[in-house]
């Protein structure tokens, strides 16, 4: 079986050669029968990413790179997953902030049918999450509540920057994510619930990065209108996903 790992990349030159190579080795040792590809979706970066990049894809024949001049890590993995022909993709931030551990019990859960997604949760009882402020801890877990509360879904963390998910049942909802930033993720997993797809959320050991470039107000906000639109328009495709899939 195939799988893809996305890693998308906005001025990153000084973590990406990390990532990808921690990636590789990753793969090689825990998911030997995989063929496995590693996607560097370049954002608009302005340093020396997209050069680290193509030196990687050089070095690594597992490595491809792409680049879009528009920013939004919505439209970078929507792009990217679009065009991809593997039975299993996935994305996580080049921080690494996930510890990658979970990487293959997450692929193969989606493997084996247990569920259609399998996201990375830093809320659940068993999750570990270092160096994280109260502040942003609170969001998160406000963040949680008000789209379980509006939504009456399943999943506690949404934006998690790790999810794994069948590429079968990602062709079917992803032409009906309209955002491009942030809340592409939680736009994503709630029509994919909607639509009768099966998420399981696995606890992580999460560790936050002090260089995160995340404006966490300003996303908050952003987050938060694309709930309202979602919750007062956006559900209707659902039935239309259901239908298409009740009918093959």
């Amino acid at each position: 079986m195939k799988l893809d790992i996305v890693i998308p990349v906005l001025n990153e030159e000084k973590s990406l050669s990390n990532c990808v190579e921690e990636v590789i080795n990753y793969c090689n040792s825990y998911l030997p029968t995989w063929d496995f590809g590693v996607v560097i979706a370049d954002n608009g970066s302005t340093d020396r990413t997209g050069e680290i990049g193509k030196c990687l894809v050089q070095m690594h024949p597992a490595v491809s790179y792409i680049r879009l001049e528009q920013r939004g890590r919505g439209r970078a993995l929507k792009q990217v997953w679009s065009k991809s022909d593997a039975d299993v993709v996935s994305y996580m931030d080049v921080d690494l902030s996930t510890d990658i551990r979970v990487l293959a019990a997450a692929v193969k859960q989606v493997a084996f049918n247990d569920c259609d997604i399998c996201i990375g949760s830093r809320l659940l009882p068993d999750s570990k999450v270092r160096n994280r402020s109260l502040r942003r801890g609170f969001i998160s877990r406000s963040y949680s509540l008000m789209f379980r509360l509006l939504f009456l879904v399943s999943f506690k963390d949404a934006q998690c920057g790790f999810k794994v998910m069948s590429k079968s049942s990602l062709d079917k909802v992803l032409p009906h994510v309209k955002d491009p930033g942030w809340f592409f993720d939680t736009e994503l997993l709630i029509l994919s619930e909607k639509s009768q797809y099966k998420i399981c959320e696995i606890p992580v050991i999460w560790t936050d990065d002090p260089d995160s470039k995340v404006n966490v107000m300003k996303t908050a906000w952003e987050n938060i209108k694309g709930l309202f639109r979602l919750r007062f328009g956006g559900l209707s495709v659902c039935k239309t996903v259901i239908l298409d899939r009740c009918s093959k």
